[in-house]
């Protein structure tokens, strides 16, 4: 892996001075030769992986129901992160309910989000996805027979839908994985929080957990293909918020609060990253 040298982070910090919304981040640097090469070896290196994992698993899927299969998707996850040589870890907050269904709402950055939070709790984790997406080869195959929740993006009159889905999966005692930002952000800061999701958890009377993930912005950022390996990313699985009982006029409030924490983390990763350099 390539040294940050005083002039990368010299032009990172230029950067994030005429773009004050930008994060500090390594993924804004202009890439060498040698980063591009190494980011083809772990394209390959990860796609080697995803491939064949997913694709047993979703034939597997036809006979054995995804939560049944549970280690699996914890495996394929593991191999995955430590694919990017970055170093992981959880810091979870102790009223988390191992036993208890969950909605949990993560900062959305770039591809690896689906396998950062997963083995940071033993709940299993139903994820919300794009119905576009599934029209991906392999992944998409996987994510429907997994049982994943399809949203149609800008779709009206689908609330009623995902609600009876999402309840179908708590119902059953599983968690559902959530990304409230909409898209992933494209300045490594947390973006606004939609309030859809609350809505529904607060109609279902699920808490909804809070989750940050940081370094995943340094390891790729959206729009760059660049992966950039040796991150230390932490995920922090914040204090349940409860939503039961709230009223409408309360859920934003309760969005932002959810939001709020998340970007705590996030800020504060970033202000640690700018005193280092």
């Amino acid at each position: 892996m390539r040294a940050e040298s005083r002039t990368d982070r010299g032009a990172a910090r230029e950067e994030t001075e005429r773009h004050p919304e930008r994060a500090p981040s390594r993924s804004f640097e202009e890439p060498t030769l040698i980063d591009k090469a190494v980011s083809v070896g772990m394209w390959g290196a990860g796609l080697s992986w995803l491939v064949p994992a997913l694709g047993t698993m979703a034939v597997a899927y036809q006979k054995i129901p995804s939560h049944e299969m549970d280690w699996a998707g914890r495996l394929y996850c593991k191999v995955q992160i430590a694919l990017t040589a970055s170093r992981w870890k959880a810091v979870v907050h102790p009223k988390v309910d191992p036993e208890r269904p969950y909605i949990f709402a993560q900062n959305h950055t770039n591809h690896f989000d689906h396998v950062m939070l997963y083995n940071a709790t033993p709940h299993f984790k139903q994820g919300l996805e794009l119905a576009s997406h599934f029209e991906i080869p392999f992944y998409g195959w996987f994510m429907k027979a997994r049982g994943t929740v399809p949203v149609r993006k800008g779709e009206k009159g689908q609330t009623v839908g995902l609600t009876e889905q999402i309840a179908a999966e708590i119902d059953a005692g599983r968690s559902i994985l959530s990304f409230p930002e909409g898209s992933r952000t494209r300045t490594g800061r947390v973006r606004d929080f939609r309030k859809g999701m609350f809505y529904i958890a607060r109609d279902l009377g699920v808490p909804v957990v809070p989750v940050a993930v940081t370094g995943t912005f340094d390891l790729m950022r959206p729009g760059s293909w660049i992966i950039r390996p040796g991150n230390d990313i932490t995920v922090f699985v914040e204090e349940p918020v409860e939503t039961a009982g709230a009223s409408d006029d309360e859920i934003p409030a309760l969005a932002k609060r959810c939001r709020d924490a998340v970007a705590a983390r996030v800020d504060a990763y970033w202000a640690e990253r700018e005193r280092a350099s």
